[in-house]
């Protein structure tokens, strides 16, 4: 099994490996590139989102500064999704990322963990677990979402929480560890902050 192979497998491996480290470095320059552009330069980030992700559909919006340990090599990102400044992407293997979802300041999702082991973690190992976030779904600032997990359709996670097991499709989420608070309902159609009632004659 190949190094890229290992990496991808959810098993355990060195990621110091000379090769591993230089394809790193190639996709760092990238990702550098990105995060020095001015703001009037959309047109560049656009094409070096291109050049970095995995995938990537169209209307996407990235806030630099932007971290990912393989500059979006592994993400996957369907249409008109938006990321606000320092979102960190640990896409040592793949991130999946539906339609119109929209992430917070300083979101973070991590596909890569390290053994509980000591003797393991003295010597650099790790393994990498997909993460899978559906479509429509937003996470609030300062959100970590931990390497396994999946997030359904629709879902809102509250600002601070960790997600730390799969949360289902078209509920409110929040806390450490994250849990469902409740379902997205009927109040929602006529609330949207409080008591703030939506006025749909202005949208």
């Amino acid at each position: 099994m190949t190094i890229q192979e290992k990496m991808h497998s959810g098993t355990i491996y060195y990621p110091g490996d000379p090769d591993l480290l230089r394809e790193q470095q190639a996709c760092l320059e990238k990702l550098y590139d990105f995060n020095q552009t001015r703001p009037g330069e959309s047109e560049k980030r656009e094409a070096l989102l291109r050049e970095m992700f995995a995938e990537i559909g169209e209307g996407c919006y990235i806030e630099p500064p932007f971290h990912a340990n393989f500059a979006g090599r592994h993400v996957h990102f369907g249409r008109d999704v938006y990321a606000n400044f320092n979102l960190t992407l640990v896409d040592d293997t793949h991130i999946y990322v539906g339609d119109c979802t929209m992430f917070g300041p300083n979101v973070v999702v991590a596909t890569a963990g390290h053994p509980l082991l000591p003797e393991l973690r003295e010597e650099g190992y790790q393994f990498n677990i997909p993460v899978r976030i559906g479509k429509n779904c937003w996470l609030g600032a300062g959100v970590i979402v931990l390497p396994g997990v999946t997030i359904g359709d629709n879902t809102v996670v509250g600002a601070g929480s960790v997600v730390t097991k799969d949360l289902p499709a078209n509920v409110v989420a929040v806390g450490n560890p994250c849990r469902v608070l409740r379902e997205i309902g009927e109040r929602d159609r006529e609330y949207y902050f409080k008591d703030r009632k939506i006025d749909y004659t202005a949208l």
